[in-house]
This record gives structure tokens, sequence and C-alpha cells, in this order.
């Protein structure tokens, strides 16, 4: 599993005790550090079945900033793809990628079903 997070955030680190507390094997990736790529982004989304919205980190200081809830409903799909991918802060997280699944934002329940 790759496993994309942002370090500070607790509830990526709620999220990666819990996978290290399940024993499942992940490689770390810092959101900050290393973004998604426009493609990367747009392979999740087409394989996570979510609405892109989902993809948004909408509690984010830079969401706020640049006023993107009133802003996304107008932009195009690649739009927001690209938007996503400038920076990683936007990025709701943290982001589960398997073989068969895409798991965005941490909710135990959903990451459970897809872990075993």
């Amino acid at each position: 599993m790759l496993y994309i997070c942002y370090p500070r955030c607790t509830t990526c680190k709620k999220a990666q005790k819990w996978l290290d507390e399940q024993g499942v094997d992940y490689t770390l990736r810092d959101i900050k550090e290393d973004k998604p790529s426009y493609e990367e982004l747009k392979e999740w989304y087409e394989k996570s079945g979510l609405p892109l919205k989902k993809f948004f980190n909408t509690s984010g200081k830079l969401y706020k900033d640049m006023e993107l809830k009133n802003k996304l409903p107008d932009m195009t799909e690649e739009e927001q793809l690209r938007l996503l991918a400038m920076d990683g802060m936007l990025v709701k997280r943290p982001i589960g990628v398997s073989s068969e699944r895409v798991l965005v934002g941490f909710k135990q329940e959903e990451w459970e079903e897809t872990i075993k």
C-alpha cells in the first residue's frame, strides 16, 4: 500500500498508528515534499469511485484562501485535477492506495474493510 500523508496532520498520525497496529506494509510518502502528479490524481480519482470534491482538503487554509468552495462548481474536472496537482496541501489526506482501491481521508471502518 502507498500511504500518502502530511506528517504533522493529527488524522494522518492516527491512521498511520492504526496501519502499524494492523501490521500493514506500506510505503510512506509526504504529500508536501512529494506532491501527487496530475496523472496520479486522475488515476486515483477514477479508481476511488468518489466525487472529485472529496479529494480537496476543504478545511485547509489554502482551500479557504483561494475561495475554492465558490470556484470548484464552475471548474472542469481537468481544471480541478490540475489545481490539486499544484500543491499537496490542497489534497485531502491521508490517502491509501492499494492495487484495487483508493481511500481518501481516514475513516477506520472503511480502511478495515479494504485492508482485510
